[in-house]
């Protein structure tokens, strides 16, 4: 979600022509060539990472692979979703460690199975969820308030595995502590084991920004994973003993530092315990892992849609619905949450994924490595895959963030800040609640957005001719009353000619100029269109084209007393 995805890097001159490929038979056999590739390219990139942020979320490594399988087999049949890839994904490590940590109190073991009840019970939420068409919901929140979570993640991520990585394991527990402890880390690592994790994170971040396309194309992930194999291979870490460098230091490795992983694909399947599904800290990450969850998928789903070469579009609440079965029957086996994840499914398309059959093709490729070569997972490097969960980290919370944050606005910045600085104190749910806060007291301290439209917006339909709609908006259009014009937007869905006329705001928010770009995309991909008119006399934040626009001086305030034909 928080990666920049340029649209015209995945269209084509000829990709538009024609039919529209969709996922049924008659696609199967149309476009398997295409789909049944670009499904073996996934897998390569999918497996070191399912591997990896199953571990780094305290669940057994073959668990992130059960729920690839499912979100790939089962998942990628029932939505419609034709480019997605369902799996586990880094930003819902932390809560399922929490999880973990928080319901097993000091046994892993335990609330591994408790988690995995918790898990249960936010599938079936998430189905209702979509039974119940709430994805509409997923826009309720302030974009910078998602950007700022995303990177907090990423930190919370690369805190954790950057200690793997060097083959030191920390006393610390919580982020800013395993951030302090880092230098400390850094002067006691362990040089065979540090050596696997630093090739592995050189070649993910160099690969691909090699300028040749063929290069980029490799995947780096898969690299990384062979190379440790054989560096691991060359130390022996199957065997344990000690080395030296130089004396009197003395290193131990041995198979703790490799996968552990069960010796067959049945011995890994674990039942969930539900005895904490209605306890305080059950329904907290129940709610946590529904929510964040859902959003982080549905944002996911969304950003594909923008570069899907035949610009498809994708049934959100079907599709949540569909993850939400997916994470139901992953949980009941033993599997990690899963979402649409957004850098798989781009390197899906960027492989020339035509259906989602490329998704099942995925999980099906998945299924036959683990149940015939279970034992080659062993033989991976655990720094390996904290490796690839810090360059997952650096991506989510890489200075680019910041910086195209600061784009948007000053004001932008400070909410994703607080987000940002709020979760690494406490948890999610706390931070996201704090970005929230920041956003309103933004909008009725500094923008002087009017108290009584703040969640409820002043919204006129006028038709001006046969086809033709203009719908004024008074006082403010902004995230928390984003959810009201949308939905007068969409009572006009099959409207050939929209008009929004926004010069009776005071201000108008970056998220809502986005989504409204969003949905002014979709009209023209199906032959409307959506024109925003009214910010003549309105001052940008910024220079980005979606910055945040006051009114220059008081005459929004006027004009929302005059009929909407005015000004």
């Amino acid at each position: 979600m928080s990666d920049h995805l340029d649209e015209s890097s995945y269209t084509s001159g000829d990709a538009r022509a024609g039919d529209r490929p969709t996922g049924g038979l008659d696609g199967l056999k149309k476009y398997y060539r295409h789909d049944l590739l670009s499904g073996f390219l996934v897998f390569l990139v999918a497996l070191p990472l399912c591997l990896g942020i199953s571990m780094a979320s305290g669940f057994p490594p073959v668990a992130g692979v059960f729920t690839a399988i499912i979100g790939g087999v089962l998942t990628g049949l029932i939505s419609n979703s034709e480019l997605t890839i369902k799996g586990p994904a880094a930003g819902l490590i932390v809560i399922v460690l929490g999880a973990v940590t928080e319901l097993g109190q000091g046994d892993p073991q335990r609330g591994y199975r408790l988690a995995l009840g918790v898990g249960v019970a936010a599938g079936v939420i998430q189905v209702l969820f979509g039974l119940f068409r709430f994805g509409r919901f997923s826009e309720f929140f302030p974009l910078a308030a998602i950007h700022g979570m995303l990177a907090s993640i990423g930190v919370i991520i690369a805190s954790k595995q950057i200690h793997v990585m060097l083959g030191v394991k920390p006393e610390a527990k919580e982020p800013l502590g395993l951030l302090a402890e880092i230098p400390a880390s850094v002067a006691k690592h362990n040089p065979e084991v540090a050596l696997i994790g630093l090739v592995c994170l050189a070649i993910l971040f160099i690969l691909p920004n090699l300028g040749s396309p063929k290069f980029r194309r490799i995947p780096g992930p898969m690299v990384a994973l062979v190379l440790a194999v054989l560096m691991g291979k060359y130390f022996d870490l199957e065997h344990e003993h000690f080395y030296s460098l130089v004396p009197p230091d003395y290193f131990r490795v041995g198979p703790d530092f490799l996968v552990n992983v069960p010796k067959s694909l049945f011995d890994a399947m674990v039942t969930p315990d539900f005895s904490g599904v209605f306890t305080p800290v059950g329904v907290k990450y129940i709610a946590m892992f529904a929510l964040v969850g859902s959003l982080e998928s549905m944002l996911s789903a969304k950003a594909i849609d923008l570069i899907d070469p035949w610009k498809r579009q994708t049934d959100f609440n079907r599709d949540l619905a569909a993850v939400g079965v997916g994470n139901t029957l992953a949980a009941l086996i033993g599997g990690l949450p899963m979402i649409s994840e957004i850098v798989r499914s781009s390197a899906n398309i960027g492989n020339g994924a035509h259906t989602r059959w490329a998704n099942v093709f995925h999980g099906l490729f998945l299924l036959g490595f683990v149940a015939l070569v279970p034992g080659l997972i062993h033989m991976i490097p655990l720094a390996a895959l904290a490796a690839m969960l810090v360059s997952v980290g650096y991506r989510l919370a890489s200075p680019r963030e910041f910086a195209a944050t600061m784009r948007t606005g000053p004001e932008q910045l400070v909410v994703f800040t607080t987000t940002l600085l709020t979760t690494l104190a406490t948890d999610l749910l706390i931070g996201i609640a704090a970005g929230i806060a920041m956003k309103l007291l933004v909008h009725l301290l500094f923008h002087r957005a009017p108290l009584d439209v703040m969640f409820r917006p002043q919204v006129v339909v006028q038709t001006l001719d046969e086809g033709k709609v203009r719908i004024h908006i008074k006082g403010a259009a902004v995230f928390s009353n984003w959810l009201g014009i949308r939905h007068v937007l969409m009572a006009h869905a099959e409207t050939p000619y929209i008009e929004v006329e926004l010069s009776q705001c005071r201000v108008v928010d970056h998220t809502v100029l986005s989504r409204l770009d969003d949905i002014r995309r979709d009209a023209g991909n199906s032959g409307r269109k959506l024109l925003i008119t009214g910010l003549d006399n309105h001052q940008p934040v910024s220079s980005h084209p979606f910055a945040a626009r006051k009114a220059r001086d008081r005459r929004a305030d006027f004009l929302s007393q005059g009929s909407p034909g005015e000004g």
